[in-house]
């Protein structure tokens, strides 16, 4: 009997703990979700957020699909002309740093990210999402730059030219000036 009560009791404290946690996490989510400041959501051990807050008083700023820079005309494969996974991704990603700064914002003010990545004939006729993380990690959740964005990877057939591995479209969010 003894030990019926403690198990009940012990379940009863755990019970009202998970309570009152799940309870002060979703009242500081909605605090968040009313601020005038964007948000992100998410497990802090994981390189992305789970979902964003932007609240209505930011604009917005959206990339089309980005396909990365020519590195040589004359180069003799893909790879020459383009780079790996990692490398045009870091091209796009470059491309959009220049472009931010061109108009006042930064990478930190990118909130979502859209990755399409097509099979690399060189790593097994497989998507290369490591080299599209390693890529994303140089830009995101630095030191320089905490930003977590959500984002979406998605491997497909083949892009419009077929020397592209990775393709990316961007969204930004900014305060208005």
């Amino acid at each position: 009997m003894k030990k019926k009560v403690k198990t009940i009791a012990a379940s009863a404290i755990i019970g009202t703990s998970l309570i009152a946690c799940f309870s002060a996490s979703a009242g500081s989510e909605e605090a968040a979700l009313k601020s005038n400041k964007i948000t992100f959501f998410g497990s802090a051990s994981s390189s992305i957020s789970s979902s964003v807050a932007v609240p209505h008083n930011y604009h917005t700023l959206s990339y089309s699909g980005t396909v990365p820079p020519l590195l040589n005309k004359d180069g003799k494969t893909a790879y020459e002309r383009y780079g790996d996974t990692e490398t045009q991704a870091i091209g796009i990603l470059s491309k959009f740093k220049d472009d931010l700064e061109a108009k006042g914002l930064s990478m930190s003010d990118v909130t979502y990210l859209r990755v399409y990545i097509t099979p690399d004939p060189n790593k097994g006729n497989k998507q290369d999402y490591q080299g599209w993380f390693n890529a994303y990690a140089k830009f995101f959740n630095t030191k320089e730059n905490p930003v977590k964005t959500a984002r979406s990877t998605v491997g497909v057939d083949s892009l419009v030219n077929s020397d592209w591995l990775i393709e990316i479209e961007a969204e930004v969010n900014y305060k208005g000036k």
